[in-house]
């Protein structure tokens, strides 16, 4: 838990909360909102380029991901994309419906309605869309909502295409493969002020934004379908763009990572200045070492060379020792310029004399090195080993980046990993970045509109706490996990639907399947459908609820497969009373010296024994009965 005090460093954090909806189809076309996992039907490749806009700029973060070199090779399949997703047709008319959800969700977050819906284009040439820009569009502007006692102001709610999937990298990461499957799902973006003031707090929020989604019943679930963008700051530090947290149990972990690596960055500007060392001393002066590496025992530069490639250094004046002092865990400054290197130079990695010797390197070729570009105790050196153009441009980068810290922190965008810690993406967009779309014409927001959105608002949670409790006699705490989870319409859904216990089915959409995740197992890969099923068979009494558990498990690792597939798989068949008297008989067979011994006073031991056999295909209950009835 970080001791750090929010309040006396001026932390400051701003969320955008984005979330798929689940409006039938896609944003501009009429295409399922479906990924698919068969090989690609179509396939097509792609460079990107960044143009400029009406004033002659070019987005810095644009030119950046023009700068990587690579091509894209989409691909797709005639049911989830067409000739839209391809950039081949122009965008069909906004889909009413995403926007009428977007709209829901708004309003009860006290949002004011914007006149004119106006469609705008968003400079992305990553390869995540195959036009070179994102569609999204403003529906709702201010607004606040309640998280405990405090009042969280809200900036804007809007309706945009999501973008397509990253599938992998090939030929030396020259081209990137993306499906388009994905491109074009609406998705909503909320974006709250920065009134946030603690890691906890922003977590809270987020919590609160996400229920008010899926209190509108319109919202996908699974994995990837929610994404968390937090925009941190603190007051001698920078606006840093956090992007693609999808857990929101990680949310406090990253702006505290995030707090420490800015801290961490703002002492190493004050050990510079008290090094005596001035940005300017910091010079592109790149030196080829190879000759010293050439019967080197590292495998990585022993590699490089075998490819004829070169072997660059340059001097670092002054950040002896700093290279490898900690910002975040298991991550350095050297990581810092290392990230640089990679994207700007197109290298695997970098090497520095603060963690040598090491990787094979000797003492004695470190001290080569130091020789040969003039460094002297208290100066620190990187080498990198790739072609002649990629090693320049990697050390370029990291004499760049190692000229920020005399900045302190340099505002830019970062990527979140599995730990909390986050890796340099991109520099920040700039205002070139957005333009208006020609092809779709302004939809108006409607005094009628907003009427119908108004009368077919859904329930709040507040009321729908109070109501699934008396309604489906579940406890506090059940309800409570109910409406903060994924699952609540599904839950109504699946009570209504069968006869099984209202309390049975929750703790299985809640605590169960969150312990199963826990555990590795990939719950999204169960839709509601098959869950739905699942409960069905167990309320026809075809299973026994014991064998939720393993059917559910069996159906996350076999995508596709039916509930049937897996009782019939499994062996989960329930026993008819004739098979379950012919085990009951056998059990009291083996054990009549202990019946007549002990009596009555022996069913446990008989009820655990035969449990035990039958588990998963004969309901406790019945076996009581048929027990109860033999002794």
């Amino acid at each position: 838990m970080s001791t750090v005090d929010y309040a006396k460093i001026g932390l400051k954090v701003g969320l955008e909360i984005h979330q798929q909806l689940n409006v039938g189809s896609k944003l501009f076309c009429s295409c399922q909102p479906e990924l698919f996992k068969e090989d690609p039907e179509i396939t097509f490749l792609r460079r990107l380029r960044p143009t400029q806009s009406e004033l002659g700029q070019v987005d810095p973060s644009a030119f950046f991901e023009f700068q990587k070199g690579v091509r894209i090779l989409y691909e797709a399949n005639r049911k989830s994309a067409c000739l839209v997703e391809m950039d081949e047709e122009p965008p069909h008319l906004l889909n009413m419906d995403a926007v009428k959800v977007v709209l829901t969700a708004a309003l009860m977050m006290n949002m004011q309605p914007v006149d004119e819906v106006h469609v705008m284009r968003k400079t992305v040439i990553d390869g995540s869309n195959t036009t070179g820009f994102q569609r999204t569009s403003i529906i709702a502007l201010g607004g606040w909502i309640k998280v405990g006692e405090k009042v969280i102001d809200m900036q804007a709610v809007s309706l945009e295409e999501d973008a397509a999937r990253k599938i992998g990298v090939e030929d030396d990461a020259k081209i990137v493969r993306y499906r388009v499957d994905r491109l074009g799902i609406p998705l909503i973006e909320v974006t709250t002020a920065p009134v946030i003031y603690s890691p906890l707090e922003a977590q809270q929020v987020a919590l609160v934004i996400g229920r008010i989604l899926r209190d509108t019943g319109k919202v996908m679930r699974g994995l990837g379908v929610i994404r968390q963008d937090l925009n941190v700051s603190i007051t001698d530090g920078a606006l840093i763009e956090i992007k693609g947290v999808q857990e929101l149990e990680l949310i406090s972990t990253v702006i505290d990572y995030e707090v420490q690596r800015q801290l961490e960055l703002l002492c190493v500007k004050s050990e510079l200045c008290k090094r005596g060392v001035t940005r300017e001393e910091l010079k592109t002066d790149f030196v080829d070492v190879t000759d010293i590496f050439r019967e080197t025992k590292a495998k990585v530069i022993r590699k490089a060379i075998d490819k004829n490639h070169r072997v660059l250094a340059v001097k670092l004046v002054g950040f002896a020792g700093l290279l490898g002092r900690e910002l975040m865990p298991n991550f350095r400054v050297g990581s810092e310029l290392s990230d640089r290197a990679k994207f700007w130079g197109r290298v695997g990695g970098i090497f520095h004399t603060d963690e040598m010797p090491n990787y094979g390197i000797s003492i004695e070729e470190v001290a080569a090195v130091c020789r040969v570009v003039d460094a002297v105790n208290g100066d620190g050196v990187v080498f990198v080993a790739d072609t002649v153009e990629n090693t320049r441009d990697a050390l370029k980068a990291v004499v760049d980046r190692a000229q920020e810290f005399f900045v302190g922190v340099p505002a830019e965008t970062r990527t979140v990993k599995d730990d909390g810690t986050t890796r340099y993406m991109r520099p920040r967009p700039g205002a070139a970045r957005m333009y208006p779309e020609t092809d779709i014409p302004a939809q108006s927001i409607t005094a009628d509109l907003v009427k119908e959105v108004l009368v077919n608002m859904p329930e709040s949670a507040e009321k729908k706490f109070t109501r699934l409790m008396k309604q489906y006699t579940l406890n506090e705490k059940l309800a409570k996990q109910i409406i903060d989870s994924e699952y609540a319409v599904l839950f109504e859904e699946i009570v209504k639907g069968t006869n099984v216990t209202a309390s049975i089915v929750a703790v299985f959409l809640t605590e169960t399947i969150k312990s199963l995740k826990r555990d590795g197992i990939i719950v999204e890969n169960v839709n509601e459908v098959q869950i739905k099923t699942l409960f069905g068979t167990i309320g026809s009494g075809i299973l026994a609820k014991e064998a939720v558990v393993e059917i559910f498990s069996w159906l996350a690792k076999n995508e596709g497969k039916t509930v049937q597939n897996a009782i019939d798989t499994l062996g989960l068949k329930m026993f008819t009373e004739a098979d379950l008297e012919l085990v009951i008989n056998r059990i009291i067979t083996i054990n009549k010296a202990v019946i007549e011994k002990n009596g009555k006073n022996v069913f446990g031991m008989l009820m655990g024994a035969v449990m035990k056999e039958v588990r998963g295909k004969a309901t406790p209950e019945l076996v009581s009965k048929i027990l109860k009835q033999k002794l």
